[in-house]
């Protein structure tokens, strides 16, 4: 095949439309390789709650939140990302004296991006570190995996980064989401596609995996209700970027448009390759980490769109993104703005609202009920709902 073969018109400008949203919910489960183990003696997980009384993680001084994620391998800056937000959004608050007089504390735990890691971890945290909450998640393996322990054993499980529509099941009520679904975001990449460009040939590289599945049912239910079906769909297994089967097969159905489901690095690398032939639109969910992927990409970059689910991090004159950048730079004064780090801000200041709503008298079931009751929390006129 001809090098840059035509490819369909092109969109302006990067997309930014899909609201940030609240739901307090949970995963309902779907085959996959990535389902949580029982424990690590093949034994099912207990389903016993703390009670209020042992009051987990909080002392007279300090609340304890944990957060497993990947801080080292090829998704790693996600979970950096994440940490740096949250931290940043504790730091802040402790400034200003803490919640009801308890400094915000975080333990973090690397688990590489794999679910296997995340539940040893999410164990730990709750078992050994005693957390009172789990807090910023990374990815959609690693928090399926999570996320039902954490339910299992009541613990609030806030704010996983990831839209993946089984944590939204109101089966897992510890699971506090706070961005859209993948489901909303893909919905919105495919109507900008065919309604603003005229797209109709879209193709799909995806992780082999609960994300990558999600994503790619995601596409084939918004061209379907436009009357249209992918016209290639290929995988990568995650943790590598082992993605030159999948860009050949893409390349072979010349497609208008890809949209893509996966980490940074894969999608850098399939970008590159699918260009050597043909120079379709690449669109990309929230999850792939635009400050990394344009790392990656460096010109390349060009002609790729990321959808967002939370404000642009640069743009001051939002309220909630210019408190971001004064508690970003007051934890860390060489911290970079980012997509990912502003949504561990505001998760961190989402658990800071559950916390201040609980009052004094805080137990893991009163920060449940709390920000499930409040119907809208308000973050600098940023409102949660």
């Amino acid at each position: 095949m001809d090098r840059k073969q035509t490819s369909g018109p092109r969109l302006r400008g990067l997309i930014v439309g899909v609201s940030l949203v609240t739901i307090v919910s949970g995963a309902a489960c779907q085959a996959s390789d990535d389902a949580a183990p029982a424990d690590r003696s093949g034994a099912a997980v207990p389903t016993v709650t703390m009670t209020d009384e042992q009051m987990a993680g909080v002392t007279d001084h300090s609340v304890l939140f944990g957060q497993s994620a990947a801080f080292t391998g090829p998704s790693q800056e996600l979970g950096l990302d994440m940490r740096l937000g949250i931290q940043a959004a504790f730091h802040e608050q402790n400034q200003a004296g803490g919640v009801h007089g308890r400094q915000l504390e975080l333990t973090t735990l690397d688990d590489f991006y794999e679910p296997d890691s995340a539940y040893t971890n999410t164990h730990r945290l709750i078992n050994r570190e005693g957390v009172f909450a789990l807090i910023g998640e990374v990815g959609t393996p690693t928090s399926r995996s999570a996320s039902r322990l954490a339910n299992s054993l009541g613990v609030p499980f806030v704010a996983p980064f990831t839209g993946a529509e089984m944590l939204r099941d109101a089966g897992l009520g510890s699971v506090m989401n706070l961005r859209a679904s993948y489901y909303q975001e893909i919905d919105e990449m495919v109507e900008r596609l065919t309604e603003d460009a005229g797209i109709t040939r879209v193709a799909v590289l995806y992780q082999n995996d609960s994300y990558g599945q999600t994503g790619l049912d995601g596409v084939r239910l918004a061209l379907e209700r436009r009357g249209l079906a992918p016209v290639a769909s290929w995988f990568y297994q995650r943790n590598t970027s082992a993605v030159k089967t999948a860009a050949v097969d893409i390349v072979e159905s010349n497609p208008e448009a890809v949209i893509m489901i996966g980490a940074y690095t894969p999608v850098a690398e399939a970008i590159r390759l699918i260009r050597e032939d043909i120079d379709p639109v690449f669109m990309t969910v929230s999850f792939v980490g635009s400050n990394a992927l344009v790392r990656e990409l460096g010109t390349e970059a060009t002609g790729v769109y990321v959808t967002q689910v939370v404000p642009l991090p640069g743009d001051t004159s939002v309220p909630v993104v210019d408190a971001y950048h004064t508690a970003l730079s007051a934890f860390d004064a060489d911290a970079v703005p980012g997509f990912v780090s502003l949504e561990g801000y505001l998760a961190g200041r989402l658990a800071i609202a559950g916390l201040d709503l609980c009052g004094r008298d805080l137990s893991r079931q009163c920060f449940l009920d709390a920000i499930r009751g409040a119907g809208s929390i308000d973050i600098e006129g940023l409102v949660l709902e």
